[in-house]
């Protein structure tokens, strides 16, 4: 097999590649990476210094591939399949990498800002760049809640990059600052990407390691059963 793709089973970024994966059946094996041994680590470090998961290694071609935008539009590129997550037209292509930035930036990082602060040590917390994380995805909330009040995916009728990455963002993000009642567009968006079968099953491959979520506590019942 000619694709093998580093994850962490828990990683929303893995979750957005998997999701790409999924939905247009790509053959590849996964690798969980683990940063907290040594040998694993180090062997991370070599394909890409900066440390971050995921990682897409293809043998055939002999290229890594990092951040998670590109490993999708090179999945396209090298390995088509029957859905294509960015469009051909050039504007309905920078419209999906718009809101595919719009979803990482906006509510993936304050997101994980927010979890990854709940489990610093003692004395470290950064209560002010917590507040700010809050603050960001009240933004983004409500510019996703304009934008779905029109369209039945992130960009208009087809599923797109853009919704692989809105798909778990919005998943851990909905848990550490809820959407609110009003937001209805927002959460019936939400519901429709926790239906897609690519996405189900990434959740259901997760689900064992919710038990590490800094979050569990607060995760929905609905989140942690098939």
């Amino acid at each position: 097999m000619s694709l093998t793709l580093y994850i962490h089973p828990l990683a929303s970024f893995c979750h957005k590649v998997l999701i790409a994966l999924y939905e247009n059946g790509t053959p590849f094996r996964s690798e969980t990476v683990d940063l907290g041994d040594p040998g694993s680590a180090a062997a991370h470090m070599e394909r890409w210094p900066v440390g971050k998961i995921p990682v897409l290694h293809d043998a055939q071609a002999k290229r890594v591939i990092s951040e998670t935008s590109i490993i999708i539009e090179y999945l396209q590129e090298s390995h088509p399949g029957p859905v294509t997550l960015l469009p051909a037209d050039s504007k309905a292509r920078l419209e999906t990498r718009l809101w595919d930035r719009l979803f990482d930036l906006y509510v993936n990082v304050p997101m994980g800002k927010i979890v990854t602060d709940r489990i610093r040590p003692k004395g470290a917390s950064d209560a002010f760049g917590v507040t700010e994380a809050h603050a960001t995805l009240d933004t983004a909330y409500a510019m996703i809640e304009g934008q779905m009040s029109a369209h039945d995916w992130a960009t208009g009728k087809d599923f797109t990059m853009a919704d692989c990455a809105a798909a778990p963002a919005l998943f851990y993000a909905s848990i550490v600052h809820p959407f609110g009642s009003d937001r209805r567009h927002l959460t019936r968006y939400r519901d429709r990407l926790l239906e897609r079968p690519s996405v189900k099953r990434v959740i259901a491959e997760a689900r064992p390691y919710f038990s590490m979520f800094p979050y569990r506590d607060v995760m929905p019942e609905r989140y942690l059963t098939e």
